[in-house]
């Protein structure tokens, strides 16, 4: 008898410390999941209702007017530009950007001397927020005491460069300080999509005599479309959420020149009281993102479950 209650005490013991074991991650994990099922779907979901009231200077839930923002919002000269200004950036810097961090993975895949150098330099960019780099880039780009002001000291007074100031030209300068942060996050990745080629097929490759242009042409940029994707994920989303490098540079000018939906929004929803206007503008943007990364996402899935 007592053989038996001693195995069935140890059971039981057993048996707690494995429901204990299978309870405890999602103990861990609940703080965190609460925290995001709060802070982030709930407030998309508060966005989505204010985007279909008249809130002014705060949130009023009672003045409801359906769909009058969204239709103020597309009638709205500024959004329009936001948006042409969006697409200018997105695709100079998603293209140049992947081009650039192309080349340089490339580069260094030939193992250089002083890779462990220069990969460091690369990646060094990414380290600073964008508010530090357009802040530096406004001082780099400002003809008063910037590159134009220092090759005129050098006797080069003919030398002009004042696209920061010029409303034509100022976006461009937004992609040009994007590009110097970015490119050597899409180094590391185009980099270590690289080194996970198979050397056997490089091998077979060569030996049956491709060169070097056709081995990257037809084999190994093929072979890394998933790494392609997934640069172009990661940029397009920073791309729609740009902001921060917006008003350290320019704050949207000269004008609205530089606007972006991001600006737009803060803009309307804490420059001019127009809650209503800004949410419908951030769910407008909620919606592109949405767009790019849930067939992404979409394509994963049905990748694991297909393997």
């Amino acid at each position: 008898m007592l053989d038996d209650q001693t195995s069935k005490q140890t059971f039981t013991r057993v048996l707690a410390r494995r429901r204990f074991a299978d309870i405890l991650p999602k103990l861990v994990l609940a703080p965190s999941f609460a925290i995001t099922l709060v802070f982030v779907y709930g407030f998309i979901l508060f966005t989505g209702a204010l985007s279909l009231t008249g809130s002014k200077l705060l949130p009023d839930l009672t003045k409801w007017v359906g769909l009058t923002n969204y239709e103020r919002l597309f009638d709205h000269p500024n959004w329009w530009i936001s948006l042409g200004n969006l697409a200018i950036f997105t695709c100079l810097y998603i293209t140049i950007c992947s081009v650039l961090g192309l080349a340089l993975a490339i580069l260094l895949d030939q193992k250089i001397r002083g890779e462990g150098v220069l990969r460091p330099i690369y990646l060094y960019p990414m380290a600073l927020s964008f508010i530090v780099t357009g802040v530096a880039w406004k001082w780099f780009l400002d003809p008063g005491i910037g590159l134009e002001h220092v090759m005129k000291l050098w006797g080069f007074e003919s030398f002009s460069f004042r696209w920061i100031k010029d409303s034509q030209f100022a976006i461009y300068t937004i992609v040009i300080a994007a590009i110097w942060q970015s490119s050597g996050f899409v180094m590391a990745m185009f980099l270590a999509g690289l080194r996970g080629v198979d050397n056997e097929i490089i091998k077979a490759a060569q030996i049956d005599g491709a060169s070097n242009w056709t081995l990257y042409r037809r084999i190994i940029i093929p072979m890394m479309t998933p790494v392609f994707l997934s640069a172009f994920v990661v940029l397009a989303h920073l791309a729609i959420k740009s902001y921060d490098l917006v008003v350290a540079m320019t704050d949207g000018g000269p004008g609205t020149a530089t606007w972006t939906p991001a600006l737009f929004m803060q803009k309307f929803t804490f420059g001019r009281n127009e809650m209503g206007m800004g949410s419908a503008s951030a769910i407008i943007m909620l919606m592109m993102v949405a767009a790019v990364i849930v067939p992404y996402l979409y394509s994963e899935l049905a990748k694991k479950k297909s393997s």
